[in-house]
C-alpha cells in the first residue's frame, strides 16, 4: 500500500501509543501444529493493534512484513535513499522494542519499502543503469544493517501514479532492478519480496497490471504478495470477489513455484451512498452524495456498525463476502441557514471470517506459499480461528533432527565427525531427504552453511566437518508441502589454537639464542607469553605478538649454566580461549 491509499483506511489523527510489556504467545489450539500459512503487514501507525495480533497468532505466523519504510529521492545528492516511518510514528516507543518481540516470537522480518517519490521519477531513476544500481545496492546495505531477512517491495506508484502508458517502458527497468537487488540479497542468504496488483493470463482481454512483468521476475524472486483487494473503490461492490482472487493465483502459480504465492486478504470493507432523499445539511453535502468517496471501516467493527443500525450483514457465497445495507439520516442547515434532513441509504461490503476460510483453502487447493493480512490487527477474532482451522487441515509432518559429534572439543586443523538420525513423527526415517550443515561463531549475525548433505534410507548421514574456530553447530532442513521445515539440537564445538615451536636443545651459557614457533591458525595480533620454571615455580619472562603468518620469536640471553625449563601460553581472546604447549627443556652448558 502506498501511504495515500494507507489514508483511506486509517485517520491521519490516530495516536500511536502501544507496550509491550505483557509477554504475548500463540495460543495451544491442538496438540498438533498448524502450517504457517499466514503472513501479514504491521503498519508504523497501528503498532497497538498489528503487533499483538501478530504476537498471539505465532502458530500460524513465519514471516511478518513491518510497513515502516519508504524510498525517497535526493535531487542534490541524485541519489535514493530510506526514509523511515517507524521513528516519527513511535517517539516513545525504540524500534528495538517491537523488532526484539517478533524476533523473539520466531517471526523472519521482512520490511516493505514503498515508492515515496514523485510521479514517474523512480520509474526513471530504474531506466539509468547507474542509479538503478545505486537503489538496489541502498536496499541491500538497510537489509545487511538492520540484520533484516530480506525486504518487500511494494512500488505501486507504477500502477496508480504513473499511468498505464508507461508500462511497456517500465516494466524491463523494473525487471533488471529486481534482478539485480536479488543477486545482492541472495549472496547474503536474504530474501526478496514483491507486492503487486492483480495479473492475469496475457492471451486474455483482460490483463492486469502487466507493468509487474511477473513472468520476468519469477525467477528472482522468493515471494510474490498479490493485492487481491480493492476490487470495488469507486462503485459499490465486493472488496475482492472470490473468483477473481482465484483466477490472478491460479495465473501465478502457472509461472512460478506455487510456493512464492501468497493471496492478499483485506481486513476492513467500504461503505458507499446508493440513494439520498432530501436536502442534506451544507457540512455533509459533498459527503453524502451518490459517487462520493466510500467510507472504510475495519472488520472488526463491521459486526458493531450493522447492529447500529438494526441491519443483519449476509453473506453472498457467489463473492464469498458480507454485505448489508442501511439507511442513514443526517440533520442540520444549509449553506442558507434553512433546516433540513436528508436519508442516504447505505451499502458496505467486507471480508469475514467466512471470507478468510475460503481464500485459506485457495492455499491448500494451489499449494500456495499462505495468505498475506492487509492488515495483521484490523481482523475479528473469528478469521484467525478460520484460518487456523484451514492450517491445522495441511498442516505438514514433521520432522524431527538428532544431531551428535564424536567429540566437543578439538584442535585446529582437525576434523571432527557428526552424525544425525532425521525421522518422521511417526518415528519412520526421513529416507534422502537433503538438509544443510549450519554453523555460528562468536561474532556471527545469522547462521552460516558450512555444507550439504542427504540421509540415507535409513534417515541417518554422517560426515567429518574441519572447523576454523569455535562454532555451535545444527542441521536443517527446508519445508515442503508435504514437509515441514526443521532444526536439530545444537552443539557446541571448541576449537583450540595450536602451537609449533621452535628451540634449541643445547646452547652455551651467556650466549644469544632464539625461541620461536607458529600459532595456527595464522593471524597477526595474539599474544604469547614465555613461561620459565624457577624457584619452584612458573613465571612469565617475556611477552611477543604474533605477525600476519603467525609467527612469534623469543630472543634470550645471559642465560647461567642450567637445564632450564620453558613453556609458550597464547593468551585468550574474545574468539580464542587459552592455550599452553607442552613445556620442554633447554640444556644450557
Amino acid at each position: 500500500m502506498t501511504a495515500s491509499r494507507v489514508k483511506r483506511l486509517i485517520s491521519k489523527s490516530l495516536v500511536v501509543v502501544f507496550a509491550l510489556s505483557v509477554v504475548f504467545s500463540p495460543q495451544a489450539h491442538s496438540a498438533n501444529q498448524p502450517r504457517k500459512i499466514l503472513t501479514g503487514w504491521i503498519p508504523y501507525y497501528s503498532m497497538k493493534t498489528s503487533l499483538p495480533a501478530a504476537l498471539n497468532n505465532a502458530d500460524l505466523i513465519k514471516e511478518v512484513m513491518p510497513f515502516w519504510y519508504t524510498l525517497k529521492y535526493n535531487g542534490k545528492t541524485k541519489s535514493a535513499y530510506v526514509s523511515d516511518l517507524y521513528v516519527s510514528g513511535n517517539p516513545s516507543i525504540p524500534m528495538a522494542t517491537p523488532l526484539a518481540a517478533m524476533r523473539a516470537a520466531g517471526f523472519q522480518i521482512i520490511p516493505t519499502i514503498t515508492d515515496g517519490t514523485d510521479k514517474l521519477v523512480l520509474s526513471n531513476l530504474l531506466a539509468n543503469p547507474t542509479s538503478r544500481t545505486q537503489i538496489a545496492k541502498t536496499l541491500n546495505d538497510y537489509v545487511m544493517a538492520n540484520n533484516f531477512d530480506g525486504i518487500d517491495l511494494d512500488f505501486e506508484g507504477f500502477a496508480f501514479v504513473d499511468g498505464n502508458t508507461t508500462w511497456a517502458k517500465t516494466a524491463p527497468s523494473w525487471v533488471a532492478l529486481v534482478k539485480e537487488l536479488s543477486g545482492l540479497l541472495r549472496a547474503n542468504n536474504k530474501l526478496l519480496s514483491v507486492s503487486t496488483p492483480y495479473n492475469f493470463n496475457p492471451a486474455e482481454r483482460q490483463k492486469g497490471y502487466t507493468v509487474y512483468a511477473w513472468p520476468q521476475i519469477a525467477p528472482f524472486i522468493d515471494r510474490l504478495r498479490i493485492m487481491t483487494y480493492d476490487y470495488s473503490v469507486s462503485k459499490v461492490g465486493p472488496i475482492g470477489p472470490l473468483a477473481w482472487t482465484e483466477k490472478t493465483v491460479a495465473y501465478a502459480a502457472s509461472i512460478m513455484p506455487a510456493s512464492k504465492v501468497y493471496l492478499g486478504l483485506a481486513g476492513y470493507g467500504r461503505d458507499w451512498v446508493t440513494k439520498v432523499d432530501g436536502v442534506c445539511p451544507a457540512p455533509f453535502a459533498n459527503a453524502i452524495k451518490v459517487g462520493a468517496k466510500a467510507a472504510t471501516f475495519v472488520m472488526r467493527d463491521a459486526a458493531a456498525l450493522a447492529a447500529s443500525y438494526q441491519v443483519t450483514p449476509v453473506f453472498d457465497a457467489k463473492f464469498g463476502e458480507a454485505t448489508f445495507t442501511y439507511t442513514k439520516s443526517y440533520e442540520g442547515t444549509t449553506a442558507d441557514g434553512r433546516s433540513t434532513i436528508c436519508t442516504a441509504t447505505r451499502t458496505a461490503w467486507y471480508q469475514n471470517a467466512q471470507s478468510y476460510k475460503l481464500r485459506s483453502e485457495l492455499v491448500a487447493k494451489y499449494k500456495l506459499g499462505g495468505v498475506t493480512a492487509w492488515t495483521l490487527g484490523m481482523e475479528e477474532p473469528l478469521a484467525m480461528e478460520a484460518i487456523r482451522q484451514t492450517a491445522l487441515g495441511i498442516a505438514p509432518v514433521k520432522v524431527i533432527s538428532a544431531l551428535t559429534a564424536d567429540k566437543t572439543a578439538a584442535l585446529y586443523g582437525n576434523s571432527v565427525s557428526i552424525s544425525a538420525q532425521l525421522n518422521l513423527e511417526d518415528k519412520s526415517p526421513a529416507a534422502n531427504l537433503p538438509l544443510r550443515i549450519e554453523g555460528k561463531s562468536a561474532n556471527d549475525a545469522t547462521w552460516r552453511v558450512l555444507g550439504t548433505a542427504v540421509t540415507g534410507v535409513d534417515g541417518r548421514f554422517t560426515t567429518p566437518i574441519l572447523l576454523g574456530k569455535s562454532t555451535a553447530i545444527r542441521i536443517a532442513t527446508d519445508g515442503t508441502w508435504e514437509r515441514a521445515e526443521s532444526l536439530s539440537n545444537e552443539i557446541s564445538i571448541l576449537i583450540d589454537r595450536t602451537i609449533s615451536i621452535s628451540a634449541p636443545g643445547t646452547v652455551k651459557a651467556n650466549s644469544l639464542f632464539a625461541i620461536d614457533g607458529v600459532v595456527r591458525p595464522r593471524s597477526a595480533g595474539a599474544q604469547v607469553s614465555l613461561m620459565k620454571f624457577s624457584a619452584g615455580a612458573w613465571k612469565k619472562v617475556a611477552i611477543a605478538t604474533t605477525n600476519e603468518q603467525g609467527v612469534f620469536a623469543f630472543a634470550i640471553e645471559k642465560e647461567p649454566r642450567q637445564v632450564a625449563r620453558y613453556q609458550i601460553i597464547v593468551e585468550g581472546d574474545q574468539l580464542w580461549r587459552q592455550i599452553a604447549a607442552p613445556e620442554f627443556s633447554i640444556i644450557i652448558r
